[in-house]
């Protein structure tokens, strides 16, 4: 079992809740997030900051989206969704069972943004694992 320092973790998770970090964003875009540790086989950050990239899949508000974690690793399962990213021209994987509610203030920078026709094409894909 792999040991998970969540005080580290907690620590940071107090400082992002405290911050005036608000940035613009928008749906199909791409970005680094401070996605944090988590339990078991919840998707992890990585690296000091615990930031993993994330697709805005849906927006409700200036401060809360639904976020779809991403993965280099190509996965071909019903709840993964592999497309083409712009900017840098190599393969991302949405992972559709991992989606969560996030606040912007997790949002760390801009990285790129998945074309319309992925989007659609994605978006059907969480369609049909609905009940």
């Amino acid at each position: 079992m792999v040991r998970k320092d969540f005080d580290e973790w907690n620590k940071m998770n107090k400082q992002i809740n405290l911050s005036e970090n608000k940035p613009i964003f928008y749906e199909r875009e791409i970005w680094n997030c401070n996605l944090g540790l988590n339990i078991s086989s919840e998707q992890d950050g990585v690296g000091a900051n615990f930031i993993r990239p994330v697709l805005i899949f849906k927006k409700f508000n200036k401060s809360i989206f639904w976020a779809i974690p991403l993965t280099r690793t190509i996965k071909t399962l019903p709840f993964y969704h592999t497309f083409q990213s712009v900017f840098d021209d190599q393969k991302s994987t949405a992972i559709l069972s991992q989606i969560r509610l996030l606040d912007s203030k997790r949002l760390l920078n801009k990285i790129d943004y998945i074309e319309s026709l992925d989007f659609e094409d994605l978006n059907k894909k969480f369609k049909e694992l609905l009940p």
